[in-house]
């Protein structure tokens, strides 16, 4: 665990938070940023209260929370916590909760001085939503106005790091950046290409049995819905018994979702047919390949309607990378 990338920037982040009130972390994917910064900061002088860690998903609140609690050796529900919509582990011993964006609103609203907590870390706050971008507005202002003691860290993998140093810092400065490194693995990259009459599913169950041939280890397969995972999930019986196929979304039960994030106990191969919701703060154990549809589903408002909806649409190459 202490050869995860972030640990060279810990020092440099737990010294600005000692002179400081606010930082900017930007730190790629694998580095360990969502499981190791809140841990840090509990040895520190001035925290003394409860650390809140704020996950844009549901899913990725409750594996980070676990996660912790792994590696210090408890269970979830001890030191660290999480609470989300309809499931929450916590008791009064929890010093670090990872909550939805939603939950965090609603408990600001509530106790605008956040009584009880120390510090805020917004993970990866570049996905921008509503509640996320909300709530670090509700945070900044109770940190100006009630709680000049409050620590808020901004989290994230592709962070604009001067825009939210300047957004978290003082009038005439901004907050700290710590860049970290980050630690990345060549990527071979293959072009299949569709029909364009042909069914995503078709092409998506084609795409993995032709990588489950060709290469070794597990695969992830990233798909825009519940409803195409599970029609490609159709399309892919009669595999191999050594191959376990898991879904990956929002929906499941929190077992199911667990199973396809830990490592398989007999070491079979694991295939995992996930929503985006797997883009980010999960780190998935045993993927060596990734076919993804190069479709998203994603909230858009509907002028004419006055509402938003979900709509599937091409994914950006960098969202694809």
């Amino acid at each position: 665990m202490t050869d995860l990338p972030i640990f060279a920037v810990l020092p440099d982040l737990l010294a600005a938070l000692r002179t400081g009130s606010n930082a900017v972390l930007v730190a790629p994917p694998g580095a360990g940023k969502t499981t190791a910064v809140a841990p840090a900061l509990l040895g520190e002088a001035w925290c003394t209260g409860e650390v809140l860690l704020l996950s844009p998903r549901r899913l990725a609140a409750r594996a980070a929370a676990e996660r912790m609690a792994a590696l210090a050796g408890e269970s979830a529900g001890g030191t660290y916590g999480y609470a989300t919509r309809m499931d929450s582990k916590r008791s009064a011993a929890t010093r670090v909760t990872v909550v939805t964006e939603g939950i965090f609103v609603a408990r600001i609203q509530a106790d605008p001085e956040l009584t009880g907590v120390s510090a805020v870390l917004f993970d990866e706050v570049h996905e921008r939503s509503l509640d996320g971008d909300f709530g670090l507005a509700l945070a900044l202002d109770a940190q100006g106005a009630l709680r000049p003691d409050l620590r808020l860290v901004a989290m994230s993998a592709t962070l604009d790091g001067g825009r939210f140093s300047r957004l978290l810092g003082a009038a005439e400065q901004g907050a700290p950046v710590i860049e970290s490194e980050g630690r990345s693995y060549p990527l071979a990259l293959r072009y299949l290409g569709r029909s364009g009459d042909g069914r995503i599913e078709d092409a998506m169950a084609s795409a993995i049995r032709q990588a489950l041939r060709e290469a070794e280890g597990g695969v992830l397969a990233f798909l825009p819905g519940v409803a195409e995972i599970e029609r490609t999930a159709e399309r892919l019986e009669g595999l191999p018994e050594t191959i376990r196929v898991h879904h990956l979304h929002g929906s499941m039960e929190p077992a199911a979702q667990r199973a396809a994030i830990r490592p398989e106990p007999d070491g079979a191969r694991k295939l995992v047919l996930a929503t985006g919701i797997a883009e980010t703060s999960l780190t998935l154990d045993g993927i060596r390949i990734v076919v993804d549809s190069g479709l998203a589903r994603r909230p858009r408002y509907d002028r004419a309607a006055g509402m938003t909806r979900l709509v599937t649409e091409r994914a950006s190459q960098a969202a694809v990378t």
